[in-house]
C-alpha cells in the first residue's frame, strides 16, 4: 500500500464469533465503515463487516470464529492517504497530518522551516520543524516544537505548502 497511514490496533478476541477489540489512533472512527478495507503491519487484507465504536470491537468479513481472530491479536492497522481522504470529512480550518508535513513555517515572510514531524501530547498536538539552515547557522536550535493551536498559526496554505505563524520565532530562539 502506498502512502500507508497507521490508523488503530487490533487487541484480544471478544466472544466467539470473531469480534477484536479496537484501539484507534484515528480521529475519523467514520472511516471504519462496514465494507472498509485495511491493511495489517503482516500485510493481510481486511475488509470490515461490523464496527462497533461504543463497545469499540471490530469483526472482519474473513474472521468468524475466535481461532481467526487470536492470530490478528496486536496488529496495526493502515488505510491510504487516498482512502482517508475519501473517507474523512474535514471540518473547515481542519487538515491531515500527512498534508501538513513539509510545509514550511512563516512569520513576518520569514522561513523559520519545514515541518518534519506531528507529536499527539495530552496538552495538544505539536509541529516538529527543522529550522531553516541560515537560523542554524546563527547558532539557533536544528529543531523545536510549535504548538498547532489558533494563538500560533494565523494560516494554513495546503497548496503551496506554507503556514503563517505568529510568535513562533520566540519558541524558536527560547528552544
Amino acid at each position: 500500500m502506498k502512502n500507508k497511514i497507521y490508523v488503530a490496533k487490533l487487541g484480544k478476541s471478544v466472544g466467539l464469533n470473531g469480534e477484536i477489540k479496537i484501539f484507534l489512533d484515528s480521529d475519523f472512527p467514520e472511516q471504519f465503515k462496514k465494507g472498509a478495507i485495511f491493511i495489517t503491519n503482516k500485510g493481510n487484507s481486511l475488509t470490515v463487516n461490523s464496527f462497533n465504536e461504543s463497545r469499540g470491537t471490530i469483526n472482519f468479513v474473513e474472521i468468524n470464529n475466535i481461532d481467526d481472530a487470536k492470530k490478528l491479536t496486536n496488529q496495526q492497522l493502515f488505510t491510504s492517504q487516498e482512502n482517508t481522504k475519501e473517507n474523512c470529512k474535514l471540518n473547515k480550518d481542519q487538515f491531515f497530518w500527512f498534508d501538513l508535513i513539509d510545509c514550511m513555517v512563516f512569520e513576518n515572510e520569514e522561513n523559520l522551516g519545514t515541518i518534519i514531524e506531528i507529536h499527539r501530547y495530552p496538552l495538544g498536538d505539536y509541529f516538529e520543524i527543522k529550522t531553516e539552515t541560515s537560523l542554524v547557522e546563527k547558532n539557533l536550535p536544528k529543531t523545536f516544537l510549535l504548538p498547532y493551536e489558533k494563538n500560533y498559526i494565523k494560516s494554513v496554505d495546503i497548496k503551496s505548502k506554507k503556514i503563517e505563524a505568529k510568535d513562533a520565532k520566540a519558541i524558536l530562539e527560547n528552544s
